[in-house]
């Protein structure tokens, strides 16, 4: 008998540590974002997941044969007896040639380790290589003057150099225009980008350069910007026929409440959805030059609403909401044929919510154009199109008052005036000329045409008649 019971005590002693070896954890590790290039000072930022928890989590910077070693994160105590339900540990070190002065420009892989919080202290490890990049990113902007209207376009040439993966224009802090390649001059960029109507005209501008390990160039440029004074009108819904938009645009009723309430929806949060598909198809532009010459608009056409026209919406009397236009209603007769403003290839030809029917042409390097409001198609996604082709005819689909075409320009996303485009003018002397090019179609009928049609959209009354 006390041989069974002598044995039945050494396997019960035997089955304390074993049992805590058998539930020692595995760690789930990732880095998120990916890290693919380390400079000076790198971020990784570490996510951890051990129901009894991480007792030590390493970053390991090897190259060379050595090892440059970063704690992580620690626990407060080692436990012999894990933990339940540990929530997942976050981390953030930094890697670089600050943790390691001998580290040089090249290949590299970091090793993140973790140790479970128990008795067995299991160990696990993801390695993943990435480049070292520690020399500095440079760039030189050109020496011309720059002269933007608030609210429409700019181009500027510059030449970054160093250790650089992206390179653009700021304007303000906030918003970063990307660039191309400058045709026919080897290590030159541009970038056509956008003034903002709604920033101030003192709002700095800068080039800049940057790499993926966190280095940072910016440099100046000569350039002066004339503000512009945006109308403002107050549209009374009382005398839209608002019933028939709204349901034109949610015919099933999706949108919950009243006329008013589904208007009101429509009105903003459905435009913030539209413009934003819109811009998502800078996405999608040719890196080449598509269009020639400046761009023609709907010729002999009234203009009834112009660029960032500021709206007060009423109903009753009260203010319910405001919007800007960000375009031109021009008008003619109902169902008037539309032509392209320029050339380039169709990317979007279908509804667009409060555009309606809507065809959307890229020119290239970010620069398109949109056509809202059609009441039918002649043109398909995917179309190449030449410059005056008639791409549909006008009408009074989406958010529409009347029969009118919506037209817009946008570079790289952001929504612009297109009158400068209008300008034969302007588009020689701000563009072509500063990207070595010639008028594509300078002393041709085609010219004489936009000359005479952007002064009839200069001279147009400002009034406005139909409104969306």
């Amino acid at each position: 008998m006390k041989i069974i019971i002598t044995a039945l005590v050494l396997v019960l002693l035997a089955a304390v540590p074993l049992s805590l070896v058998v539930m020692s954890n595995e760690t789930a590790l990732t880095v998120d974002p990916p890290v693919p290039t380390i400079g000076l000072k790198t971020p990784v930022h570490i996510h951890a997941v051990n129901s009894h928890g991480v007792r030590v989590l390493t970053v390991s910077l090897q190259q060379d044969g050595k090892s440059w070693d970063t704690r992580a994160a620690q626990a407060k105590s080692q436990q012999f007896f894990p933990e339940r339900n540990v929530k997942p540990l976050d981390a953030t070190t930094e890697i670089g040639r600050q943790t390691a002065p001998e580290l040089h420009d090249g290949k590299a892989r970091v090793v993140v380790t973790a140790v479970s919080n128990d008795f067995r202290g299991k160990t696990n490890s993801i390695s993943f290589d990435v480049n070292v990049l520690t020399a500095p990113p440079r760039i030189v902007a050109d020496g011309a003057q720059h002269y933007l209207n608030q609210g429409g376009t700019g181009l500027v040439t510059f030449t970054p150099s160093g250790a650089w993966t992206e390179a653009g224009v700021k304007v303000g802090d906030a918003y970063k225009v990307r660039s191309f390649p400058l045709p026919g001059h080897e290590g030159q960029y541009f970038s056509l980008f956008a003034f903002f109507w709604s920033v101030p005209a003192d709002t700095p501008l800068s080039v800049y350069a940057s790499n993926t390990a966190g280095g940072l160039a910016t440099a100046g440029f000569s350039y002066k910007v004339f503000p512009k004074k945006f109308r403002q009108s107050t549209i009374a819904l009382e005398t839209m026929n608002v019933d028939r938009i709204v349901n034109q645009i949610d015919p099933q009723h999706k949108i919950p409440g009243d006329t008013i309430q589904r208007f009101i929806y429509i009105n903003s949060e459905l435009r913030k959805k539209n413009n934003k598909t819109l811009a998502d198809l800078r996405l999608e532009t040719a890196p080449k030059f598509l269009w020639s010459g400046a761009f023609l608009p709907m010729v002999d056409s009234t203009v009834e609403s112009r660029f960032a026209d500021d709206r007060i919406y009423t109903w009753q009397g009260k203010k319910i909401d405001e919007q800007t236009h960000l375009g031109f209603d021009l008008a003619k007769l109902q169902h008037s044929p539309i032509p392209a403003s320029n050339d380039g290839k169709v990317l979007w030809a279908e509804d667009l919510g409060i555009y309606g029917n809507c065809v959307v042409i890229d020119h290239g390097f970010g620069l398109q154009s949109f056509y809202g409001h059609m009441s039918e198609f002649a043109v398909k996604k995917g179309d190449t199109v030449k410059k005056g082709q008639i791409i549909g005819k006008t009408g009074s689909t989406g958010l529409a008052g009347g029969d009118h075409l919506h037209f817009g320009m946008q570079v790289d996303g952001v929504q612009i005036n297109p009158v400068d485009w209008w300008d034969p003018h302007w588009v020689k002397d701000r563009i072509l000329s500063q990207l070595g090019a010639e008028m594509g179609d300078a002393g041709t009928d085609a010219y004489a045409d936009a000359v005479r049609a952007h002064r009839r959209v200069k001279k147009a009354s400002g009034k406005p008649k139909r409104r969306k």
